[in-house]
């Protein structure tokens, strides 16, 4: 494993990578710790800003093209952009259900699904984790 791939990337796909990771890192510690703690809404707000970082800085990638320079990843980020507020605002109104709802959606498909991607032959983080 060597970061040498990822740090000599473009500043967007480092702010993106770095993001990414420390908001899955974060989400795991969300998920086994007590809820509705000041911790926990403290954790969570760095969440939701790594969220919005890992979404907007996507805006600046631009390596798979097949609509001009988007392609389908980005409707993920518009997807995560929208639904951050709404889970916050759940969480806010004491709508635990849909609160929890939205995180995990987010954490699964924006972290986790999206990230396996990532993991493809000739993607950074394949170079990052499996080398040349």
């Amino acid at each position: 494993m060597s970061f040498a791939p990822l740090l000599a990337a473009e500043p967007a796909v480092l702010l993106h990578a770095v993001a990414a990771m420390s908001a899955f890192a974060l989400g795991l510690v969300q998920f086994a710790a007590p809820k509705g703690t000041l911790p926990h809404r403290t954790i969570g707000w760095v969440w939701v800003a790594l969220m919005a970082a890992v979404a907007a800085s996507s805006f600046w990638i631009h390596t798979i093209r097949l609509v001009g320079p988007w392609s389908p990843i980005h409707l993920l980020s518009l997807y995560t952009l929208a639904v951050l507020p709404l889970a916050v605002w759940a969480a806010h109104r004491h709508r635990v259900a849909a609160h929890r709802r939205a995180m995990i959606t987010l954490f699964s498909g924006a972290l986790v699904i999206a990230g396996l991607f990532t993991l493809l032959p000739g993607r950074i983080m394949h170079k990052v984790v499996f080398g040349p």
